[in-house]
């Protein structure tokens, strides 16, 4: 990992010789490369290499030739030349006394992302990086209350056994399938529509990914409109040392859950083409009765290096998956038994197709160039009873909301880094065209309890029919100016374009007392919304010595109303059709650092400022019913203060006189949250808390490790919460209330031996009854209970 004096304003040229086994025979063609820098060379006839313009600092450097045995070492670079030969033995010869990875590379499953990190600019910026082979916890299962352990401030929902979609928020903002994050996967989108509908209804299989990258507030000015930050999977690569490598894990747990993983990767083609595929599988019962489903997910990868300068990568993704919902509960039923369930006529179905194809090309050592294109073409079925849970479901029509979504764009970067008064400084300026065109229909389906996802009028459907089209075009600059040994400034500017619109119907339909249809008409409208703006931040980061830094950034956001929830028919939500975008600022200030490796920690005070936020209140309805329904409109501005720490310790490391092979580390992440409403057009919510905003957010764990023995224990607490502006504490419908504070603790084992990996679990150790969201339609309304104590075996082998 590069240590904290990275871009200081000095650089040095990196060269030396690779040569083979015990007769030291040049290699032609061998690579050695930079990771943190996305730097690397290929040798010549002679073994010769060369790398120009690295700042000073620590890095892990890996050199690989067809047939060898790959080698990762650490290597600093103090002087304006660094001579670096290496020695690369065949695969067939035994391994040698020197380590491919050493316990400093070792990351203990959390580190952040460096200042100038692939094709982004992350000086000064909030962020964590989660390393996820050195993580210890439940991967079969998307366990996203493990996995995200290390990250302080993210409220997450948990409402499957299979992580099928993952809801993760921050900073107070709401985790409703992520839509406040910009989610993307190797570095492109993969919601529904990165605007009009913001969603992610696939989330990639965790045993596929290498790193997941969070980035805070100030991710604005790079990756669009949205307050949350930006949230990136980054998925495996095959092996470059091996031509063909397969990897296989078994998983089976509690309530008939079974999962199959298995990928196939490698370097091909005198090590110019790496490609790497899986197949996942999942399937279970579900903890509550209805709750069974079945997911199947197909990735494939191929990166090829044309020349030196040039390479081409294509990615494609493939995700299906069908799943019973047992539908939500009242707080009466709740209290009774959380694992009932009172729907048995609910569904879900998702088809998710990606597509991207990316290039490559640096001009020379200071300067290169990234070319992004992406597409996604899918469909999500939700099939069910909406109306209130306390409500019986008698029979009768279902409703069905048809989604699809088609997108496609481009996003281009270009990297330089150049010199002014004797300094280096770090330029970045990136496009972005985006085109989404997606429809949404609602109407009545059968009468049945199967999966039968087709309307019962589908050329005059009983709810609405629109399509949403949403452009975009985008240009952003930002540069780190090096002011010092220890100083630099990060300003940044982004210049947007959007338009959206709508257009299609609705159906109205009026019935009599006696339930008599009195009106019953289609109700046409288009709507269209064209504005451009610009948005604008800076950041400050002051390296005291190379184990503590302070930062500070302040950015400004914008976030485009959700076009595709205007028209849904809900008798428990309704949405106020003339919504105006939300606009506003993040501001960051923090220190962290990273002392030898047995210390990491990172503390930060944040403000998170809204503009007309959009939330929910609640109403209720015109006599005689008089029923509670949530509207969602502009409701106020709001401001959201509060400090995030993160603290992680090798105590074995601190109390040993010598090195050992033992570690034994604990963490501690913790966020207090003040999030209130401020200018309320409705004085009633004045000062309110903004709703799933938890004011404490507490996770711990400590972790055993010796050799390739592992053991995790963790907790998590987290603080009772409102999921409405008006902060309901309970209401007959039970979509809005609060959400009582809750504990769960996790355990995880793990035992690697050679090509062999043996892993067990035990996910909500002490079996607490909880939930963590409210919803107002699926997989609700009402409560969803999260999943009870459950245990799961993992059996891998690596070939």
């Amino acid at each position: 990992m590069c240590s904290l004096n990275l871009l200081a304003q000095q650089t040095a040229d990196v060269q030396g010789r690779i040569t083979e086994g015990v007769s030291h025979k040049s290699i032609e063609g061998a690579v050695i490369s930079i990771r943190q820098l996305n730097k690397q060379a290929r040798t010549e006839k002679d073994g010769h290499y060369s790398i120009t313009a690295v700042p000073y600092g620590t890095y892990e450097v890996e050199v690989f030739a067809e047939g060898m045995q790959k080698l990762t070492q650490q290597l600093l670079v103090n002087t304006l030349t660094v001579v670096l030969h290496v020695n690369l033995e065949s695969i067939s010869a035994k391994l040698q006394e020197v380590k491919v990875t050493s316990d400093k590379e070792n990351s203990n499953g959390i580190k952040r992302m460096n200042s100038v990190d692939g094709f982004g600019i992350y000086e000064s910026k909030k962020t964590e990086v989660i390393i996820l082979k050195d993580m210890n916890a439940n991967l079969a299962t998307n366990n996203a209350r493990q996995v995200f352990s290390k990250v302080p401030g993210l409220n997450i929902w948990e409402s499957d056994q299979a992580g099928l979609q993952l809801g993760v928020g921050g900073r107070g903002l709401s985790p409703n399938r992520t839509s406040n994050f910009n989610t993307r996967q190797n570095g492109y989108d993969i919601s529904a529509d990165a605007l009009g509908y913001p969603e992610s209804y696939y989330t990639p299989p965790i045993e596929a990914i290498e790193r997941i990258e969070v980035v805070r507030g100030a991710a604005s000015l790079q990756y669009g409109t949205q307050f949350g930050g930006m949230l990136n999977f980054g998925f495996k690569k095959g092996p470059a040392d091996k031509k063909i490598e397969v990897v296989s894990r078994q998983t089976a747990g509690s309530f008939g859950f079974f999962g199959s993983f298995n990928s196939l990767g490698g370097t091909i083609a005198k090590g110019r083409l790496n490609y790497y595929t899986f197949f996942n599988h999942k399937q279970g019962d579900g903890w509550r009765p209805n709750s069974g489903f079945d997911v199947n997910t197909v990735y494939g990868s191929v990166r090829y290096d044309v020349t030196e300068k040039l390479s081409f990568n294509a990615d494609y993704t493939f995700m299906s998956y069908n799943a019973q919902q047992p539908g939500g509960m009242t707080d009466a039923q709740f209290a009774a038994d959380p694992r009932r369930s009172f729907r048995s006529r609910n569904w879900f179905k998702v088809n998710w197709n990606l597509f991207a194809l990316t290039a490559d090309y640096q001009f020379n050592e200071r300067t290169k160039l990234n070319i992004r294109n992406f597409g996604l073409m899918s469909q999500r079925f939700a099939l069910g009873n909406l109306e209130r849970i306390n409500v019986a479901d008698l029979g009768g029509s279902r409703t069905l909301i048809q989604g699809d979504f088609a997108n496609i764009g481009n996003e281009t970067r270009l990297l330089h880094q150049y010199r002014l008064l004797n300094r280096d400084h770090t330029l970045l300026i990136g496009t972005r065209f985006y085109y989404g065109s997606n429809q949404s229909i609602q109407g009545d389906a059968s009468s049945g309890s199967d999966a039968d996802y087709s309307f019962t009028n589908p050329q005059d459907p009983e709810g609405s029919d629109y399509t949403f089209t949403n452009k975009n075009a985008a240009t952003f600059v930002e540069n780190i100016f090096r002011l010092g040994k220890k100083i630099t400034l990060t300003p940044g500017v982004r210049f947007e374009y959007i338009n959206t619109a709508s257009d299609g119907h609705y159906k109205l339909l009026t019935k009599d007392f006696a339930g008599n249809v009195v009106v019953d008409s289609n109700i046409y409208g288009r709507e269209q919304s064209v504005r451009s703006f610009v948005i604008g931040g800076i950041g400050m980061s002051y390296k005291l010595n190379p184990y503590v830094e302070f930062y500070g950034n302040i950015s400004q956001n914008y976030r485009a109303v959700n076009f595709n929830d205007i028209r849904i028919v809900n008798p428990n939500n309704k949405v106020d059709p003339n919504m105006k975008d939300e606009s506003g600022y993040s501001a960051d200030v923090g220190v962290r650092g990273n002392y030898k490796d047995i210390i990491n920690y990172d503390v930060t005070v944040f403000l998170l400022s809204y503009t007309d936020r959009i939330g929910q209140i609640l109403k209720a309805d015109q006599p005689p019913l008089y029923q509670d329904y949530r509207y969602r409109t502009n409701i106020a501005d709001s401001r959201n203060l509060g400090i995030e720490c993160f603290i992680e310790a090798d105590i074995w490391k601190m109390a040993a006189s010598k090195p050992s092979k033992n570690s034994l580390l604990l963490f501690t992440n913790i966020a207090f949250v003040d999030a209130r409403y401020i200018d309320a057009k409705d004085k009633a919510i004045e000062n309110n808390k903004v709703e799933m905003a938890p004011p404490l957010m507490l996770r711990a764990g400590i972790t055993y490790k010796r050799g390739g023995l592992k053991g995790t224990l963790q907790g998590s607490y987290v603080t009772e919460h409102y999921t409405d502006a008006t902060n309901a504490v309970r209401v007959a419908g039970a979509v809005n209330g609060i959400i009582p504070t809750y504990r769960v603790a996790d355990f995880s084992l793990g035992y690697t031996l050679k090509r062999w990996t043996i892993e067990a679990s035990c996910n909500n150790l002490l079996n607490e009854m909880y939930f963590t969201r409210r919803a107002d339609s699926y997989p609700g309304p009402g409560i969803i209970p999260s999943d009870g104590r459950s245990f799961y075996i993992t059996l891998g082998i690596k070939i």
